[in-house]
């Protein structure tokens, strides 16, 4: 039976460490996986197509993209674009939640609004209605599902900085729940980015995340790994290689990780870990009362303002 842990006076469930209680080891060969990584992507044309999308919108431009991904595959995005721009733009290339795509053409205007180019990239085989994928692969880092994710996501860096509209130095990766989770794995992935931008990061400090979340995706490999406890250590092993921890310890870029106190679906203590470990200068954000929303849209402001600083 689960025990209660407190964090920012809010009770929750903690439990069984399944993985341990601390943030996972960094493997050995680390650099040498993501650099055959994203070597095998590299080798095939990166094919961007830009194609404009009638939005119905008057002061941001829409446009259909695509471009090669992880092992070939086709990844496409939203690109918004404000109207009245001067020269090139800084950059966030974004992701969303678990299971939500890239969503609609005219969702997410926030950061286009305020002046910016916004590259939201749809998660390799999500939106319309499916689920995430955390346990696909998750015994082998070879076919880990999280492995393409994050290719696609740094081959998104180089679709958006290949655009005339883009200031290719000033290309910031962003995102919320599972897209902060992949923002901080851009941030090790791209060495030269201006910043990173995590709201509430799943995929986070999962030995911690696996003893406090009390609903979404860390509960399906909870279950997995108590029908499995013997497939604990390749679980852990091929986790190492893409948790948000590990790769914040690869950090070059400003960040901003922000969390929600009362969040049990990815609990304050996982983004705590991470802003802990982050190897370069990052502003830790967290909302006391606040649950997965990390704040809302205060937090957003607040995110806003560091964009703004950083590109």
């Amino acid at each position: 039976m689960a025990s209660l842990a407190r964090s920012g006076g809010v009770a929750r469930p903690r439990f069984p460490a399944l993985l341990g209680t601390d943030p996972l080891p960094t493997p050995d060969d680390y650099r040498a996986y993501w650099e055959d990584a994203l070597d095998r992507a590299r080798r095939r044309p990166l094919a961007v197509s830009v194609t404009p999308v009638d939005s119905g919108l008057t002061e941001i431009e829409v446009f259909d993209v695509s471009f090669s991904g992880y092992d070939g595959r086709r990844v496409t995005g939203w690109l918004r674009l404000p109207r009245r721009r001067d020269g090139p733009l800084g950059a966030g290339v974004h992701a969303n939640g678990y299971g939500a795509g890239r969503l609609s053409p005219i969702d997410d205007l926030t950061w286009s609004a305020a002046g910016h180019a916004h590259l939201l990239v749809n998660t390799h085989g999500q939106g319309g209605g499916s689920t995430g994928h955390l346990l696909e692969g998750v015994d082998d880092p070879q076919t880990a599902y999280y492995r393409g994710v994050l290719v696609d996501a740094a081959r998104a860096v180089e679709a958006v900085r290949s655009l005339d509209e883009v200031d290719p130095s000033r290309v910031a990766a962003i995102g919320n729940s599972q897209g902060g989770g992949i923002a901080l794995g851009v941030g090790a992935l791209v060495p030269d980015l201006a910043g990173v931008l995590a709201q509430a990061p799943f995929l986070t400090a999962a030995p911690i995340a696996l003893q406090h979340a009390a609903q979404g995706p860390w509960t399906e490999l909870r279950a997995y790994l108590a029908e499995h406890p013997d497939r604990a250590a390749a679980v852990a092993r091929t986790l190492a290689y893409v948790d948000g921890v590990t790769s914040v310890r690869h950090a070059s870029a400003p960040g901003w990780i922000s969390a929600g106190g009362a969040d049990d679906i990815c609990p304050p203590e996982t983004a705590r870990a991470a802003a802990a470990a982050y190897a370069a200068p990052v502003v830790f954000r967290e909302w006391p009362d606040a649950g997965h929303e990390a704040g809302g849209t205060a937090d957003r402001a607040a995110a806003l303002g560091v964009l703004g600083s950083l590109v």
